[in-house]
């Protein structure tokens, strides 16, 4: 109803406008308008007015002109003072700024009300007042604080109506009737240590819109009076005496009216390149070294930015004959490489740039380029090859990429890397270069950033090691690493100051890592690395739990042509190892059981003393699992003794593995035997003699359930027992052949410093607990793989559930040592458990079959002679009953005596 009174209203003063004089149609005009405004606050900025564009037409035409009133014939800071009180509420004097509210409200409505604005003349009014604001500051006579408010907020409403406006074509247009907006532009060239501070950001922001909206008229008025060369030099003069990030702010101001016009015409980028723009741009940025961080940033970035974008800027496509130096990699072509996307044009703009790295060792300013040449490959691939094959940026950086701040040095040696992994392209002039880089080794982190950058390449295709070998890479990387095997091995056992310290120590890791790459997959090199003599030199460098898993990986590749040679150097480590050295004995174990995966390599495991060497670790580890520990196994955590028995007895059930010839020699030389023996040493195991047995069980578990209660339960077992019962569940595995593919332990993160296999190490040990079963991927089918269940359901699978029948003798020497004091009744249990379990595999027939000769039946008399010869022992009966499975098929000589 409101706005219905109001249209009603304006009509009438429509209608009687004709007849009236001006000022009497003005003072209608102007009692209308806080009507109007009221009811826009009252309906939440919903206005509905039908005659609105009309209403806008006639309040813009009245401030226009009460603009050029206040103006007309004044000097201009009078000028500046009465626009101030011309805007500002000043006692009853406010009409003017009753009409900018109006027109701020009218402007935001839509576009038709908008031209209607622009149609009126204001554009070029308030362009002028704009231009009195910023050149001529106010001199304050009060600090009122009211004055301040009132201030901001008709700069902000003036800054409002100025966008809205500008950002038409129209607009700007309407901006041609008058000469301020050249004289704007090059005020801020000139004058901006001069001019309103409170008006520099409010000027900027309205001259980049106006930018954005250049048509083709304003591109011919604004080079008609030379604005973008008078610019120029002002902003020369600024240079040399402004703050860095004053001196960007000015002049990214002009650089918008050059970049944002081009798409239109190239006048104002000839205009900017005929007067030294781009060396003005290079003093600029040169002067931004050393800026605090986020000082100038915004402007400093957009400076850059443009630039970027003016390397585009050219009439004619840049032609450069391909040079492909070969070989590249299958898959590069380059002239799929050709597309239609933002080429480069204009290596003017692009040299600024180029001429910037080169100059400066500022981080942030290097760190923009090196984005900025990232930036103009994203556009086109194509564009590498264009800036390369003509200003050769990344050839040139190379040669003073070791002067920059190390951040500098990663994001340019990533950039580097992107050449190959993202372009798929063999730079190979420039690879020479980081090569004849790493020779040098001026500054051992820019040698280790380039070494990494190779690193990455050499992983993405095998082509890399062919070129890095031609290249006499490898070579390089084998005489420096034999230097310092040589200092290692001199230093051994002491500390010398700085050796192997930092950034020296990390290089000698990366270098490894990097044999390590080219050697994988390419009999070739490893050949190579044999013939440089360089065996004994690379398994130094096994001590050292930061090297270790690259050496691992070269020796692992000189098995391919040399087992022998590989099990004799990690069986040698495994004995020459101390007792504490657990980690070095797992990850050597892993590593062998990787190598043992081939049959090839079973025979010089055996005649390298492979098995001895295995079983010796097992006496080394005496009393390690006693509760409590004590002496060096009390810092020792037993689960890390465990994982050691585990990959110890994976090691030998992974050589037995399908080797008859293996199997003969472990059975015939009775390590079986051995390994029972260094077992029940361990620490968990009863040796201490006779123990007392109860002649009743006041439960009964199967051995299944034992193992869940050790392995998953939260039941409460006694950490002897648990640990018994793990190594009975490895030896299990043994006698069904699959415990060298079984995983009883989580992978663990590398600790600090550690080396990463690069996803070529088998899983880590975690350091915690040993976890349940779980069935590892792709080793054997699902038959082959049983979980824990009823023992007399369990094999009925299968034909026969024993691969290795020594590996039952042990479980049964094992047997009576299942004992501790004051868990008489437990013990029992255990036993019972384990000798039903071992009657469940012998079950079927051809599980005998392939018992006999083994020896259990001997083993059984001899080692529970006390159980199997007293009747109303609990194990007499289920021992018993073995041992007649067993006799059924045959009896050995020695059983009978």
């Amino acid at each position: 109803l409101q706005w219905e009174t109001l249209g009603k209203q304006f009509v009438e003063y429509e209608q009687a406008a004709s007849f009236l004089i001006p000022e009497e149609q003005q003072r209608r005009l102007m009692d209308f308008l806080p009507l109007f405004l009221k009811a826009w606050e009252q309906s939440a900025g919903v206005i509905v007015f039908p005659n609105i564009q009309l209403l806008a037409s006639e309040v813009s035409k009245l401030l226009t002109k009460e603009i050029k009133r206040n103006l007309n014939g004044k000097p201009a800071e009078e000028a500046r003072l009465a626009l101030e009180q011309l805007l500002q509420q000043k006692g009853e004097a406010e009409d003017g700024r009753l009409l900018l509210k109006s027109v701020y409200l009218l402007s935001q409505t839509d576009l038709r009300t908008l031209w209607n604005i622009i149609g009126s003349g204001l554009p070029a009014a308030l362009m002028q007042c704009l231009y009195l604001f910023f050149t001529f500051p106010l001199k304050k006579t009060s600090d009122d604080g009211e004055t301040s408010k009132d201030d901001t907020q008709t700069q902000e409403m003036l800054v409002k109506i100025m966008l809205n406006m500008y950002r038409e074509e129209q607009g700007v247009e309407e901006l041609l009737t008058a000469d301020k907006l050249q004289s704007l532009i090059i005020a801020t060239a000139s004058l901006w240590d001069q001019c309103s501070h409170s008006w520099k950001v409010p000027t900027g922001r309205v001259l980049r819109t106006i930018s954005k909206a250049q048509t083709k008229n304003s591109i011919v008025y604004l080079q008609a009076v030379d604005c973008i060369k008078i610019s120029i030099q002002n902003l020369f003069k600024l240079a040399d005496t402004l703050p860095a990030c004053d001196v960007c702010e000015a002049a990214s101001i002009v650089l918008c009216f050059v970049k944002d016009s081009y798409p239109i015409s190239s006048a104002l980028l000839t205009e900017f390149e005929n007067n030294d723009g781009y060396q003005l741009l290079l003093k600029i940025l040169l002067r931004c070294e050393g800026l605090q961080p986020n000082e100038g940033d915004p402007y400093l970035d957009e400076i850059l930015d443009m630039l970027t974008c003016l390397t585009t800027c050219g009439k004619t496509e840049l032609k450069v004959s391909g040079n492909i130096a070969h070989p590249q990699l299958p898959h590069f072509d380059f002239e799929r490489t050709r597309s239609s996307g933002m080429t480069v044009k204009n290596l003017q703009a692009f040299q600024v740039l180029q001429s910037v790295f080169q100059k400066s060792n500022d981080q942030h300013l290097c760190g923009r380029i090196l984005a900025a040449i990232a930036t103009i490959w994203a556009w086109d691939t194509v564009n590498f090859f264009l800036l390369e094959w003509t200003l050769q940026p990344i050839n040139q950086f190379i040669d003073i990429i070791h002067f920059k701040p190390h951040p500098v040095q990663v994001q340019f040696f990533k950039l580097v890397e992107a050449i190959v992994l993202d372009l798929s392209y063999v730079p190979h002039e420039i690879l020479k270069k980081i090569q004849y880089l790493i020779k040098e080794n001026t500054v051992p982190f820019c040698t280790l950033t380039a070494l990494r950058c190779l690193l990455s390449m050499t992983k993405k295709d095998l082509l890399f090691s062919d070129i890095f070998r031609d290249s006499g890479l490898l070579g390089l990387l084998l005489a420096l690493l034999r230097k310092q095997a040589k200092i290692l091995r001199k230093s051994a056992g002491t500390h010398l100051p700085g050796l192997e310290e930092g950034t020296e120590k990390e290089l000698n890791a990366v270098m490894l890592k990097m044999v390590a790459a080219l050697t994988v997959k390419s009999v070739r090199n490893t050949v190579v690395l044999k013939d440089y003599g360089m065996v004994p030199y690379i398994k130094i460098f096994l001590d050292d739990e930061c090297y270790r898993s690259a050496t691992l990986s070269i020796l692992e590749q000189l098995s391919l042509i040399n087992y022998e040679e590989y099990m004799s150097i990690i069986i040698g480590a495994l004995c020459s190892s101390t007792q504490g050295e657990l980690h070095l004995k797992r990850d050597l174990l892993k590593s062998l059981l990787r190598i043992l995966e081939s049959p090839k390599s079973h025979s010089a495991f055996r005649t390298c003393s492979g098995f001895n060497g295995l079983l010796s670790l097992l006496s080394d580890m005496e009393g390690a699992l006693q509760d409590p520990p004590s002496g060096l196994w009390t810092a020792i955590g037993q689960n890390c003794v465990l994982e050691l028995v585990f990959y110890t007895l994976q090691g030998i059930s992974a050589a037995l593995h399908l080797d008859p010839v293996n199997s003969s020699f472990f059975q015939k030389n009775s390590l079986f035997e051995k390994m029972a023996e260094d077992l029940g040493s361990l620490g968990c195991f009863w040796t201490k003699g006779e123990w007392q047995i109860p002649l009743s069980l006041e439960k009964t578990r199967t051995f299944s359930e034992f193992l869940d209660a050790a392995f998953c339960s939260s039941e409460p077992l006694p950490m002897w027992l648990k640990n018994c019962i793990w190594i009975l569940s490895f030896l299990d595995h043994m006698v069904k052949g699959t415990l060298h593919l079984e995983s009883y332990f989580k992978k663990r993160k590398p600790e600090m410093g550690e080396a990463s296999r690069d996803d070529q190490e088998g899983p880590q040990a975690q350091e915690e607990h040993p976890v349940a079963f779980k069935r590892p991927d792709n080793k054997l089918p699902a038959s082959a793989y049983r979980l824990w269940g009823n023992p007399e359901e369990k094999w009925e699978m299968g034909d026969c559930a024993i691969v290795h029948p020594g590996a039952v003798c042990v479980m049964v020497r094992l047997l009576p040592k299942l004992y501790k004091d004051g868990h008489s009744q437990l013990s029992q249990e255990i036993q019972c458990a384990v000798v039903d379990h071992i009657q469940s595999l012998v079950k079927s027939e051809k599980s005998r079959q392939v018992m006999c000769g083994s020896g259990l039946l001997s083993t059984i008399i001899t080692s529970c002679q006390h159980a199997f010869f007293n009747e109303s022992h609990p194990l007499h009966l289920p021992l018993t009953r073995v041992f007649e499975k067993l006799a059924s098929q045959a009896i050995e000589p020695d059983v009978l005596r």
